[in-house]
């Protein structure tokens, strides 16, 4: 099925819900597992005088570590195998959709899992999907975990992955 799924990583709820499917899947296959965190080094260009935009970006950075260890202690706990990383944003023109099909890429990873906040109208328009713009941009699958999902039980997701009632 798959051999190396990436997850991508944001801090919130849903991406949460999004390593729960990809692990329940890399561990069901057993697949390699890259949980990364994408670090958006441009937001910071928008700074006004006197800012030091290099608070923020250790801001976000100490985010994705505590995010991706916070990964790796799931990974280990399901007995997934696999590394988490940080990447970056550069700063050509780059935003945090292109980073992670290009780790996706790089990686070699055959499916992409990541979580969908669901933003309509306004929010959508200002904020866009990098959701989204993963799927329009992907060589590969992409599953989307939405913000409604809650996570399911242990005893309930081995029931549906085996066909086997809870005992």
């Amino acid at each position: 099925m798959y051999s190396h799924i990436l997850v991508a990583l944001d801090g919130s709820e849903t991406s949460s819900h999004a390593l729960d499917a990809a692990l329940t899947l890399a561990s069901e296959t057993g697949a390699r597992l890259t949980p990364v965190y994408v670090v958006d080094l441009m937001v910071p260009a928008y700074d006004p005088l006197g800012y030091d935009p290099s608070i923020l970006i250790d801001a976000f950075r100490e985010e994705g570590l505590r995010v991706t260890d916070d990964a790796a202690q799931r990974m280990a706990a399901r007995g997934v195998s696999g590394t988490p990383r940080i990447a970056n944003v550069e700063p050509a023109g780059e935003d945090i959709a292109d980073r992670i099909l290009i780790v996706a890429r790089e990686t070699g990873a055959d499916l992409i899992v990541m979580g969908t906040h669901g933003r309509r109208g306004f929010r959508r328009l200002v904020l866009g999907s990098v959701a989204e713009r993963v799927l329009r941009g992907a060589t590969r699958p992409v599953l989307m975990i939405p913000a409604r999902c809650a996570p399911q039980p242990a005893a309930e997701t081995a029931a549906a992955s085996t066909g086997k009632e809870p005992s």
